[in-house]
């Protein structure tokens, strides 16, 4: 529809407001190259009502630097039926200098709803206007009104290109008060402009773009923002802008639904029969809510934060991570096993604990453990401030041991949902040994270079997860091009057969994978010598460059990664030279290998083993120190020669 309207030239009566021309002439300070567009002016002016309603007012103007830069320039306004969109008008100004105003009919509208998000209310008002190319420039103004769940607001001052010039304006009723915390930031002051009017004004912030940087963390954990609270004559649960007032809100927003109805309680006496331990009781419950419970997403304006009935989510057996974890809660209850909400973002980070807001996008959950019990099983607990153990749980991440906690979530921050009991909580980071690899192998080398042999490979943990997932739910094909991917890595000519799978579902156990393999000329010929490669398969080596660092670097996962690979020699052949032994401890990741010769076997063997998940960026150096000894080993060769 918008391709087919032609647009218009702005006329006197709606040329471009004297705002977006100001923004325009600004001088641009010295961007590096790559920079793809700026923004010129963002200014948004936030308005409370004394009922609790907000207007939302927003200027914006973006220049375009780049054609890589061209969809900066897109607009899109997300509104839903409590976030009305009051009016938007859209302008731009090409390279050549033209001025075009959209009008209505120029102004779309689609839904979000995609994936596993079966149906949610908010839409977005877009619009594609003419003149996004390099030197064109975009603006847009709208206001917005609505009715906040919770009173706060979060300005995010910093996104993926460099802006210019920025304000916040707040306006409170009287008698209303307010406080801000900051993330990312240091925390700025604002002008008092009196009668209950006050602006914040930001001045050339840096983007933060980590699209090429590696060994990155996400983005959302670095941008600045600040979120105010506020409160008023005749709001109920205004947030003080405390953790404890955000975990009040939510358990008044959530207690109604975690009621165990009849069918629940009959389910969870059914899964715990004969179970008479902690942990096997509780595991019961979560391999239900984590394998038996779609993921799939309904939510209707505050259904985005207020989870469904228990009830309805057993009924249906499906529900998003907030109902999985609700109905976790309600099961555990009614077989007397207590349990709380944790609220929580998918990338580390981005929950800052001295910066509470509603900011996050993600549920899990905590389950009480009993005063004095202790398992071996038990690996990813917290003690609160209240004295009470919490293992802490995920019933959505369905790759992950009941017992664990995925590797995103490691380290970072969540908010333990108690009533007044609630507060911030920091997730532990795992020992390596609970998520691993180990390889081992039995190869015969013929005298013209081709190897035979069977491998075999045990994943346990989040390092098994996407494999597990290929192999319960991949077709044969799918499985197949992956493994010819892998192997083609370490061999140029191969065939395997005999390839075997097990415990693919089985999170408590190692996911096992075996097959027979033969690989033509994997060893090079040179006259008298055989030149070979200890490290059959399988590389180690972090991906890392030599660009100066600004930013932490992510590790992503503790684990640990063991080889054990015997080679047994053609006849009539020695070991002449063999790879010198490594052994390196960083204190974050440490490395260790061998090669050594019993007889005609070759044995070769390591460990690699990472420690830490995040490294201040001062600490990349040593990353690529470590890069560059795995590299090296993994491309050593040992030399046979003819006897």
């Amino acid at each position: 529809m918008l391709a087919a309207t032609p647009f218009v030239f702005a006329s006197k009566q709606d040329a471009v407001p004297d705002w977006v021309t100001t923004a325009t002439a600004q001088k641009l300070p010295d961007y590096p190259a790559e920079t793809n567009a700026v923004v010129l002016l963002d200014d948004t002016t936030y308005t409370v009502a004394s009922d609790g309603t907000a207007i939302e007012h927003c200027r914006h103007v973006v220049k375009i630097l780049r054609p890589q830069g061209r969809d900066e320039g897109l607009v899109s306004i997300p509104f839903d039926k409590d976030d009305k969109i009051l009016s938007l008008h859209v302008w731009s100004i090409g390279p050549d200098g033209h001025q075009y105003a959209l009008k209505d009919n120029q102004i779309g509208e689609v839904g979000y709803g995609d994936g596993d998000i079966l149906f949610e209310d908010v839409r977005a008002k877009t619009a594609t206007p003419p003149g996004r190319d390099p030197g064109g420039v975009i603006a847009y103004e709208y206001e917005q009104r609505s009715r906040p769940y919770l009173t706060e607001d979060t300005w995010s001052f910093q996104g993926e290109i460099p802006a210019l010039t920025q304000s916040y304006t707040l306006v409170l009723p009287p008698g209303y008060t307010f406080g801000t915390v900051w993330a990312n930031h240091q925390e700025e002051k604002p002008i008092d402009l009196e009668n209950q009017h006050w602006r914040w004004e930001m001045n050339n912030i840096p983007a933060v773009n980590l699209d090429r940087v590696l060994l990155r963390p996400s983005e959302e954990s670095l941008v600045g923002r600040m979120t105010i609270h506020y409160a008023g004559p005749g709001i109920p649960l205004a947030s003080d802008g405390t953790w404890k007032s955000i975990g009040e809100w939510y358990t008044s927003l959530s207690k109604d639904r975690l009621v165990a109805t009849p069918d629940i309680a009959a389910k969870a006496t059914e899964l715990t029969a004969g179970k008479t331990d902690f942990y096997d009781r509780a595991a019961a419950i979560g391999d239900f809510v984590q394998t038996q419970i779609r993921y799939v997403a309904i939510e209707l304006g505050i259904g985005g934060y207020q989870p469904h009935f228990a009830g309805d989510v057993f009924r249906n057996r499906y529900g998003d991570c907030k109902d999985k974890a609700t109905l976790l809660s309600a099961m555990l209850s009614s077989v007397g096993i207590h349990s709380a909400l944790v609220m929580v973002d998918t990338s580390r980070g981005v929950i800052a604990a001295d910066a509470p807001s509603i900011v996050g996008n993600h549920m899990i959950a905590a389950i009480e453990i009993p005063n004095g019990y202790s398992s071996p099983k038990l690996h990813s607990v917290i003690t609160a401030k209240t004295g009470r153990r919490y293992l802490i749980f995920d019933p959505t991440w369905d790759k992950t041991p009941f017992g664990q906690l995925e590797y995103n979530l490691q380290g970072g921050y969540g908010l333990l949902v108690e009533g007044q009991d609630s507060q911030i909580v920091q997730f532990p980071v795992l020992s390596p040994e609970l998520n691993t690899i180990e390889r081992t192998g039995s190869f015969k080398l013929a005298a013209d270079g081709s190897l035979q042999g069977t491998i075999t490979e045990k994943r346990y943990g989040d390092v098994s997860e996407n494999r597990r997932r290929l192999y319960t739910m991949g077709d044969a094909k799918e499985q197949t091009e992956f493994l010819d991917r892998v192997l083609g890595q370490d061999f140029a000519a191969f065939s395997i057969s005999g390839f075997k799978v097990e415990n693919a579902g089985a999170l408590d156990k190692d996911l096992t994978t075996s097959f027979a393999i033969t690989a033509d000329h994997f060893a090079r010929m040179m006259g008298p010598l055989l030149v070979i490669r200890p490290r059959i398969l399988g590389s180690d080596e972090p991906e890392v460059d030599h660009k100066v660092r600004h930013v932490p670097v992510n590790l992503y996962e503790t684990m640990q990664e063991k080889d054990d690979f015997t080679i047994t020699l053609p006849a009539g052949y020695g070991v002449d030279e063999a790879p010198d032994p490594v052994n390196v401890d960083l204190g974050f990741a440490s490395y260790q290998s061998s090669s050594t010769v019993q007889g005609n076997v070759l044995h070769y063997t390591r460990i690699y083993t990472v420690r830490q998940i995040t490294l201040p960026a001062d600490k990349y150096s040593e990353v690529q120190k470590l890069a560059g000894i795995i590299a090296s080993d993994e491309q050593s060769r040992a030399v046979l020669k003819k006897q």
